[in-house]
């Protein structure tokens, strides 16, 4: 009787020899975002922000598919007329811009969203302080306080990625090339009096 018992165990225990889909974003390492189990825990406060980001960034993908597939299609050139294909070369152009536009975008949303997972989002990443909410609800994606954005962009470097000054290991070798571009210079002077 035991041997009866365990056998229709065996059969529970059985699972379907074919494998689900994968998904995009199983095979890229990515979590899911779409409320299952293995949502990454967030703070309660940021919670509307996090679900306006999600809606926001999938809705930005889906118009870049559109875009790129439209951008893609070839002009037809039955038209011989300078106008239409001018016409046909902007709409190219304006096209390809929005997808750029679209993927800056999402990239600063994405941007959000793991700050969101690091309980880092609100806070100025200039400034260290607080993002006041009222800006959060205009620019949800947002990285900085207003004073932070408007000191950004007048010294001009909003976007810009500070890297550290360049510089030589070895000061000698900046003077030894300094000297040969003064008596390159002068070579053609000499050469021609």
């Amino acid at each position: 009787m035991k041997a009866a018992a365990k056998k229709p165990a065996r059969v529970e225990q059985k699972t379907s020899s074919t494998p689900s889909a994968a998904t995009a974003d199983a095979i890229l390492g990515r979590a899911a975002h779409s409320g299952k189990a293995g949502q990454p825990k967030i703070n309660p406060k940021w919670a509307k922000y996090y679900n306006i980001l999600i809606d926001l960034r999938d809705r930005l993908r889906q118009q870049i598919e559109g875009l790129a597939e439209d951008s893609a299609q070839e002009i037809p050139s039955y038209s011989l007329h300078m106008a239409d294909s001018g016409t046909d070369n902007f709409d190219r152009d304006f096209a390809l811009s929005l997808l750029s536009s679209d993927q800056d975008a999402i990239y600063e949303i994405e941007e959000a969203i793991k700050r969101i997972e690091r309980n880092t989002y609100g806070i100025c990443e200039l400034t260290g302080k607080p993002i006041p909410k009222a800006r959060l609800d205009a620019i949800p994606w947002t990285r900085f306080t207003v004073e932070a954005q408007a000191q950004l962009e007048r010294e001009g470097n909003w976007r810009a990625r500070r890297l550290g000054d360049l510089g030589t290991v070895d000061t000698s070798a900046v003077v030894e090339v300094e000297e040969t571009e003064t008596e390159e210079e002068e070579k053609p002077i000499k050469e021609k009096e």
